[in-house]
Parts: C-alpha cells; sequence; structure tokens
C-alpha cells in the first residue's frame, strides 16, 4: 500500500513537473479519460453479455411447427420437423383425462 509519505512525494513531483496552474486542467483530462475509459467499459460487457446470449439461443427463427410443439411441452431440440409432428400428433391422439368431482 502506498503510504502518506509516498503520497506527498508524488504530489510535490508532480506540482514540480506540470505547475501549480496546470494542475487543474491535469486533472479534468484524467477525469474525463476515466469517465470514457468506464463508459468503453461497460459498453464491451454489455457486448460480451449479448454475444452469450446470441450463444445460448438458437441462430434461426422457430417454425410454426417448432412453436407449436413447445407450446405442447414438447421439447424440440435437435429434432427434425418430421419428428416433431410424430411427437404432436401423438400427443394429440392421447385422450385428455378428465377428473370428476
Amino acid at each position: 500500500m502506498i503510504g502518506t509519505n509516498e503520497l506527498v512525494m508524488i504530489f510535490a513531483v508532480v506540482v514540480l513537473l506540470f505547475g501549480a496552474a496546470k494542475l487543474p486542467e491535469l486533472a479534468r483530462s484524467m477525469g474525463s479519460s476515466v469517465g470514457e475509459f468506464k463508459k468503453a467499459q461497460k459498453e464491451s460487457e454489455q457486448n460480451l453479455r449479448e454475444f452469450e446470449k446470441s450463444l445460448k439461443e438458437p441462430a434461426t427463427p422457430k417454425t410454426k411447427l417448432q412453436e407449436t410443439a413447445q407450446n405442447l411441452g414438447i421439447d424440440i431440440r435437435g429434432k427434425t420437423d418430421d419428428q416433431l409432428l410424430d411427437e404432436i400428433q401423438k400427443s394429440t391422439e392421447r385422450p385428455k383425462e378428465v377428473s370428476e368431482p
């Protein structure tokens, strides 16, 4: 950790190098640089999150058949349209259970 003595020495060297009149301008430019860095950091983090999200979601949009199968509770991952159609037909052929009071 930097102690009090080290901070005083650093400040004294900065004053000698840049002069007291330039310190406010130097502080402003450092502040704006830090602000720009944080802005770029947030932007890159957002881009990374969007990229990760795009990797998790399927790249192709869902077809009506896939949406119907998913609405019926059928897992659509890795299945062809023919397989999905067969499963949809099987699920609609099953008689629905009716609970009697």
